[in-house]
């Protein structure tokens, strides 16, 4: 649904975004994936942007839930935890 030029892509691309960017400017990220989730080996791959971070000392936290599916109940179980996290940084 990006089109035909994967170097558009790059600007959507979480991991292109994260070497491209200043570290130093970086609002820390957490990430909840479910372990069960239909897309995670083909097309999410936690693993590479926790690699990316890495990498450029990006301060992230990725949480690997087990059992969880891509599925609204998924989101709606972290949800708060996500609020609770971007408030920190956001309210100051």
């Amino acid at each position: 649904y990006l089109g035909e030029d994967k170097n558009a892509w790059l600007e959507w691309d979480s991991c292109a975004l994260m070497y491209a960017s200043n570290a130093q400017d970086a609002i820390p990220t957490l990430i909840d994936q479910g372990d069960n989730d239909q897309f995670l080996a083909d097309q999410l791959q936690p693993a590479v942007l926790a690699e990316a971070a890495r990498q450029k000392a990006w301060p992230m936290t990725l949480r690997i839930q087990p059992g969880y599916d891509h599925s609204y109940y998924f989101i709606a179980s972290f949800i708060e935890d996500h609020l609770r996290f971007h408030a920190q940084y956001l309210l100051k």
